[in-house]
């Protein structure tokens, strides 16, 4: 209950008042604070603020609620490297805009944080929800894309037709939903490639995700590690029909029935505003 208690207060710090919707949106983030790369070497990372925030503000400026949760309902982790104004149009103001507001919302404080699991999630019952949203960072790389619980809430939200959006490295959390997806995970991070796997939901979805292309170019923040693989191979060899702007950095948004999935940072915002014109149906 104190965990609720404290969303709501959130919400209203957030300057929601006047709602013409009430969607419940769960926004779903990493519990790691790394990444596993290979050799044995770790990166630390977590969610990236704009492509948390740019489509939760959009959310809550429409009056929609939004509930935050990870698999085991710890409190995430800021990637600190996404603290840079270019993410939001050079513009400092803005970047100190989105960082007050992640300060209100209390999501990364450990002793404050609104956060629940995706356990409580299913308890409290999924149809309570109506859209899902999960951001990027390379954190989903390193426990959502195997998380048993996020693949029973991705099926869930798949069976009902409830729009699921992603970005960057969240489209990466598809995979949870693959009837073996430890061993397919297994085999991409062993082998490079893995087998195709028969019945996964999203077989034959258009999407999205952090190209390869742009993996090469930002491999320079690993510190000289590297990727056991990339999340465009990854969906590619699961079944997805996977497409990308050529050009390196810029927006790039597809929609598939439920699914909308964004490329890069730079699509957060779109993606964001595609959520918020399907909840407005």
């Amino acid at each position: 209950m104190k965990k609720l208690t404290t969303l709501a207060a959130s919400v209203v710090l957030a300057g929601i008042s006047g709602a013409a919707y009430a969607d419940n949106v769960l926004v779903v983030l990493s519990d790691a604070d790394h990444l596993d790369l290979k050799n044995g070497q770790v990166f630390s990372t977590g969610f990236y603020l704009n492509e948390l925030l740019q489509p939760v503000k959009l959310l809550l400026d429409a009056g929609h609620r939004v509930t935050f949760a990870t698999p085991g309902g710890k409190a995430p982790t800021l990637d600190r490297s996404s603290v840079d104004k270019m993410y939001f149009n050079n513009d400092a103001a803005e970047l100190e805009r989105y960082q007050a507001l992640l300060a209100q919302l209390k999501i990364t404080s450990p002793e404050e944080s609104p956060v629940i699991s995706l356990t409580r999630a299913e308890q409290m019952g999924l149809d309570r929800f109506d859209a899902l949203y999960i951001p990027g960072g390379h954190a989903p790389m390193q426990d959502l894309l195997a998380s048993a619980p996020l693949g029973r809430v991705l099926t869930h939200f798949h069976e009902k037709g409830k729009t699921t959006a992603l970005v960057c490295h969240g489209p990466i959390a598809l995979l949870s939903t693959l009837p073996d997806a430890n061993g397919f995970v297994g085999q991409l991070a062993t082998k490079g490639q893995a087998s195709a796997q028969s019945g996964w939901i999203y077989a034959g979805y258009k999407m999205t995700v952090i190209s390869n292309q742009e993996e090469e170019l930002a491999k320079g923040l690993l510190g000289g590690g590297a990727m056991k693989f990339y999340p465009q191979t990854a969906l590619q060899q699961a079944g997805g029909q996977y497409s990308s702007n050529t050009s390196p950095w810029t927006s790039h948004v597809v929609m598939d029935r439920e699914l909308i999935t964004g490329q890069n940072p730079a699509s957060a915002l779109e993606v964001g505003q595609a959520l918020v014109k399907r909840l407005k149906r």
